[in-house]
């Protein structure tokens, strides 16, 4: 088990290291992030369209999202960096949002487009306190 997630995430990781649409090493040069203003702003209105009805308009969800349901499933986690999203790596980040999850998380796939699910990840790593993002960014550093 161990093993294939290893693999899926290097082959991943070696599909995104192909792709020049995304580079979080690079900065953009009003935030010092790897994202410019227009992707916020896009991923702002995509988010309010889709996923602030399970995560909150703020990306903040419910402050029992730690605690599984009576089905033993988890409600959505906060997005806004006071949760677990910083721990994933860009792939990761992206694949949840194509492919959904094993709870609730619908596959986005084929209804938002690469560049939407990008700049909702732009959006939510807008809301990161400094500090974060920062640890975000060492954590899943090349």
């Amino acid at each position: 088990m161990l093993r294939k997630a290893t693999v899926l995430l290097l082959a991943i990781s070696l599909l995104q290291a192909c792709s020049d649409q995304f580079d979080p090493w690079r900065q953009d040069s009003d935030t010092g992030r790897w994202y410019s203003k227009e992707q916020v702003e896009l991923g702002a209105k995509v988010y309010q369209a889709n996923c602030a009805v399970c995560h909150g308009s703020n990306a903040e969800a419910t402050p029992e999202w730690i605690k599984p349901d009576a089905n033993g499933l988890y409600p959505p986690p906060p997005l806004n960096g006071t949760a677990h999203a910083w721990h994933h790596p860009f792939p990761i980040l992206k694949k949840t949002i194509e492919e959904g999850s094993a709870g609730r998380m619908p596959a986005w796939k084929g209804k938002l487009s690469e560049q939407e699910v990008e700049s909702v990840i732009a959006w939510f790593q807008s809301l990161w306190p400094d500090r974060g993002y920062q640890l975000w960014q060492q954590r899943h550093k090349k």
